[in-house]
């Protein structure tokens, strides 16, 4: 055996002394970055001796080389040296220029600082050590990315490891695992998971969730027939998606609960007549699903003909009297919702699209999104409605015409919200039902808040315009609302902000300072020069007992960003849903799934 470089090679000697175990498994995989070319390796791995060198992959040669204690340790360190004496050699050709009274040493400084916080240390070695077991105090470190336990004498990979969700890289070669635990299937974010040289036979399906996953390294261990030709037909790819298609669905979850805030008994009728159930729900528009983004769920899950049924289903159960829909597409809300919510509970609905719908061919248009309520026909009428384009409604502001951010930020977002004015048929009672989805983009905060304060605005007008006018003069004997106040108002949608957000803060408190760190420091006019302000008295439905931990949960991304707002004054919560199983939860890796259509 001789090295050269970064090459090491070796003779017939050396291998069957050093490596070779006698072991004619060894199934191969192929890596996803070269699929064609490896794929004619594997059918010539048949062909030949699998204790010669050329049987085998590069990377399962380096995970062979890797057996001496903190290997991987010792190579980090050494590129780590080397990176630091180039950077004290480049900082030497610098000095003159720094100490000259350059601000360049200053800045290091402040970023030295800024990252001093940080944890400096992601990757843990404890490979070739003999290691029998592991303590599951090793998994606290939830801030891991790295793990090699290779080379040692572990029978199993230890459950717990599910607790690295940033884990990228583990390797676990050269031990004695005999099986592959389900709970991997939850490291939604490894790319490299190196299983050489164990005794492994059959792999769990949920290793099809595995969507980042761009190397699987098999190799060495006895697989059974099925896996060893479903990997020399299609490759890596091939088996995390077949594993993926074919995983059992299991169990739904149990029924979520209504969490009572206010007592239902001992009501009068009157009280009974008043009570109504809102619903507030982003549907996923089928354009924005695919295998990329939703990768960990079988490909027939994501399929809009599968998801909307459970859709409905949900629907069905709520039977809420009204609902406000998010993400909504022109076409579906004419061809699905519309006849189906009539036929299932006699709803009416409205349906106002994205602004970009504008500028589009009617075959294009058919597929934009947007947002739509439905009400309870037999409950409710529709008195009049609303429909506001934030960036429109942004440039007719004059205060808004000289700041470039509204051209530059304000205007590409083209978010809409409906604002829906129903009377209930038998007690006449007047609620406004606001629906709406603001910007996405977490970079874009600012937009948020122009959104929301441009809708906030556009409310007040519209509650003035069409209950107070109207009913100034009460003479046909409706429910008189003497202020904006007076008017029961529901704020639903998917705002993508999170409860400690401005936007949060700005409804609830009915002020946000103008200097808020998330404007960003851009302008738009009156918002920015003397901040948001509203007169009405909001809370958050969920407010009683907390926000709920997540209405958005996939592998990237766990938080609430969806709310139902109302005013406190002139309505009262009852009874909110309540959370999912957590149980279930804990055996998630994102949503949507088999049991749920949107995330």
């Amino acid at each position: 055996m001789y090295s050269n470089g970064n090459i090491t090679k070796y003779n017939d000697q050396d291998w069957n002394e050093d490596y070779g175990n006698g072991n004619d498994q060894r199934p191969f995989i192929p890596s996803s970055t070269n699929t064609t070319s490896n794929l004619v390796n594997a059918v010539s791995l048949l062909s030949v001796s699998h204790n010669a060198p050329n049987a085998l992959t590069d990377q399962h040669i380096q995970s062979r080389q890797a057996s001496s204690p903190h290997y991987h340790a010792r190579i980090a360190a050494v590129l780590a040296r080397n990176q630091l004496s180039s950077r004290t050699t480049t900082n030497q050709g610098t000095m003159k220029s720094i100490d000259d009274g350059s601000s360049t040493q200053q800045q290091e400084r402040k970023e030295d600082n800024k990252n001093s916080n940080q944890q400096l240390w992601t990757v843990l070695d404890i490979g070739g050590l003999g290691l029998k077991h592991l303590s599951s105090s090793l998994f606290a470190y939830d801030f891991l990315t790295a793990v090699y336990m290779n080379h040692n004498q572990l029978t199993y990979i230890h459950p717990d490891i599910v607790k690295l969700s940033h884990l990228e890289i583990l390797d676990c070669s050269g031990n004695n695992i005999t099986e592959v635990f389900p709970g991997i299937g939850q490291l939604a974010s490894l790319k490299e998971l190196l299983l050489f040289d164990n005794q492994i036979v059959t792999l769990p399906n949920e290793i099809g969730m595995l969507y980042r996953l761009e190397t699987l390294g098999l190799e060495g261990n006895p697989l059974q027939n099925d896996l060893q030709n479903l990997i020399m037909n299609e490759g890596t790819q091939g088996l995390i998606s077949s594993l993926r298609e074919h995983m059992p669905v299991g169990l739904p979850p149990p029924s979520r609960e209504w969490l009572t805030i206010e007592d239902n008994e001992n009501i009068s009728d009157s009280e009974a007549e008043e009570r109504f159930t809102v619903l507030s729900y982003n549907t996923l528009c089928p354009k924005y699903v695919n295998d990329q983004k939703y990768g960990y769920t079988p490909a027939w899950a994501l399929e809009w003909d599968y998801r909307k049924e459970l859709l409905f289903s949900e629907i069905n159960d709520i039977d809420a009297d009204i609902l406000c829909l998010q993400e909504v597409a022109m076409d579906d809300f004419e061809s699905v919702f519309t006849p189906y919510l009539k036929n299932h509970g006699n709803y009416d609905g409205i349906f106002y699209p994205k602004s970009r719908a504008k500028t589009m061919s009617e075959n294009d248009r058919k597929w934009v999104d947007g947002c739509a309520t439905f009400f309870k026909s037999s409950r409710y009428k529709l008195v009049d409605h609303l429909f506001v384009e934030f960036n429109k409604k942004g440039l007719e502001r004059p205060d808004f015409k000289s700041s470039k951010d509204t051209y530059n930020r304000l205007m590409p977002k083209d978010n809409i919200a409906i604002f829906s004015l129903l009377e209930d048929i038998k007690t006449q009672n007047m609620v406004i039902v606001t629906n709406s989805q603001l910007t996405w983009d977490p970079a874009f905060s600012d937009v948020k808040l122009v959104q929301i304060g441009i809708m906030m605005d556009e409310l007040c007008q519209f509650a003035s315009r069409t209950i107070l006018e109207s009913t100034k003069n009460n003479l046909d004997g409706k429910q008189q609302y003497t202020s904006i106040t007076s008017i029961p108002i529901l704020i639903c949608g998917d705002f993508n902000s999170e409860p400690n957000s401005g936007l949060y803060e700005y409804l609830t408190k009915g002020n946000l300072d103008h200097d808020h760190d998330e404007f960003n420091q851009c302008q738009y006019g009156s918002f920015t020069a003397n901040g948001l302000q509203h007169d009405l008295s909001l809370k958050s439905g969920y407010s009683y007992i907390g926000e709920l931990d997540f209405t958005n949960f996939t592998p990237d991304y766990k938080g609430t960003l969806d709310y139902i707002f109302f005013t406190t004054k002139t309505l009262d919560v009852v009874s909110v849903l309540g959370p999912l199983d957590p149980v279930y939860m804990s055996n998630v890796v994102g949503i949507p799934n088999p049991h749920f259509p949107s995330e």
